[in-house]
C-alpha cells in the first residue's frame, strides 16, 4: 500500500512559503526499530477528554454554485455551536472526486484557555466521514497551551484525535501525532516556521497522513472505517478553527491579528494542492472563502521569492481586543 504522494517526486524548483520546520520529528532519535510512539493515557487524560466538546459538525444550507467565481456562495455556510472558522475551500459539488490534498500551514500559538482551542487544519470530506490534519492549542486534548501536531477522523458518529482510540494505523516510528511545536513557533514580523501535511489516498482506499516535503509517511486510515469516504472525497477546505463554550469570549486565531496581506505578519496556508481521482497533482488556484465573526479570511496571490503563489489568509484576535 502507497499513497500516490509518495511516490511523486516533488518539484526541485518549487519554494516552500515557510523555513522548514525540523520539529515535527521526534527529538530523541525516534523508538526503536519495529515501534512506534504512542501516548501513555493517564487519568487527567480521561478526565479532561469527557469534558471536550463535541467534534466541528458544518453544514451548507444551500450547495454553492460551482459556477460562481467569486468568494460568495449561493447558499450559506453554517458552523457547529461554539466553532467559528475563517476557511477557503473548493466549490462544492457532488460529483467531485477528490483522492488527497496538502498545504504548507505557517505554526502560531494562539492563547486559550480552559475548553477553548485554536487551530489550522486541511480537511477533507465526504458526507458524514470527515479526516482533518494541522496544528491545534487545545488544553483539553493535550494538557497544556503549546502548539502541537494533530490528526482527527470522523466516520458518521464516531471521531477520535491521533491514537486515543482504534482507527488510525501509525506506521512511522519518528513522528508523534501529539509532538509540539513550541520550538519553532512563528514570530510576527519576525522568522516564520511551517508544517507541511498531506491527507492522500492509496489504490487500496486508505487514507494516508504525510509530513514533509519527502512526503514522509505517518500512517493511515482504514477504509474500512468509512461508509462515505471508502470512496473519494467531495469536499476540501483549509484555513483556521476556534472553538469556545457558550458564553465565553472568542478565543485569538492564528497570528492572532487580522491578515493584512503581508506573510511575514499573517497566518496563512500556502503550497495549497489537490489530488484527483486519477492520482494527478493539481494546483490550487481558485476557492470559495467563508469567515464567521469576529474573523476574517482571504484567498490572494502574493508575490513570494519572485514569484506568485496563492496563500490563504485568515485569523483575528477573537473577542480579547480588536487590532
Amino acid at each position: 500500500m502507497k499513497p500516490t504522494l509518495s511516490i511523486i517526486k516533488k518539484d526541485s524548483t518549487s519554494s516552500s512559503a515557510t523555513n522548514r520546520s525540523s520539529t515535527i520529528w521526534s527529538k530523541d532519535g525516534g523508538c526503536p526499530f519495529g515501534t512506534i510512539p504512542v501516548k501513555r493515557i493517564t487519568r487527567d487524560d480521561l478526565i479532561r477528554l469527557r469534558r471536550m466538546p463535541p467534534p466541528e459538525d458544518d453544514t451548507f444550507e444551500d450547495e454553492y454554485d460551482v459556477s460562481n467565481n467569486n468568494s460568495e456562495p449561493n447558499g450559506r455556510y453554517i458552523s457547529s455551536q461554539g466553532y467559528k472558522v475563517a476557511i477557503a475551500g473548493l466549490p462544492y459539488n457532488p460529483n467531485s472526486k477528490f483522492a488527497g490534498a496538502a498545504m504548507d500551514a505557517v505554526l502560531y500559538n494562539p492563547q486559550v484557555s480552559g475548553q477553548q482551542h485554536s487551530g489550522s487544519r486541511l480537511k477533507i470530506r465526504k458526507g458524514s466521514d470527515i479526516l482533518q490534519v494541522g496544528w491545534r492549542v487545545d488544553p483539553m486534548l493535550y494538557g497544556d497551551t503549546k502548539t502541537r501536531f494533530f490528526i482527527h477522523f470522523q466516520a458518521g458518529k464516531i471521531h477520535c484525535f491521533n491514537t486515543l482510540c482504534p482507527g488510525f494505523v501509525q506506521v512511522n516510528y519518528d513522528v508523534p501525532l501529539d509532538s509540539s511545536f513550541m520550538d519553532t513557533i512563528s514570530q510576527r514580523g519576525g522568522k516564520q516556521w511551517g508544517a507541511e501535511v498531506y491527507i492522500d489516498r492509496d489504490v487500496a482506499g486508505n487514507w494516508w497522513v504525510l509530513v514533509s516535503p519527502d512526503f514522509t509517511r505517518v500512517g493511515f486510515w482504514p477504509q474500512s472505517l468509512f461508509t462515505d469516504l471508502k470512496s473519494f472525497a467531495t469536499n476540501v477546505d483549509w484555513g483556521g478553527v476556534v472553538y469556545s463554550p457558550p458564553g465565553v469570549p472568542e478565543p485569538p486565531m492564528g497570528s492572532s491579528y487580522f491578515p493584512i496581506e503581508n506573510t511575514s505578519y499573517d497566518a496563512y496556508c500556502a503550497d495549497l494542492i489537490i489530488v484527483n481521482e486519477k492520482g494527478e497533482v493539481v494546483q490550487v488556484d481558485k476557492t470559495i472563502t467563508h469567515a464567521d465573526n469576529p474573523y476574517k479570511v482571504e484567498f490572494i496571490q502574493l508575490s513570494y521569492h519572485a514569484k506568485h503563489k496563492y496563500f490563504i489568509l485568515y485569523g483575528g484576535p477573537g473577542e480579547s481586543t480588536l487590532v
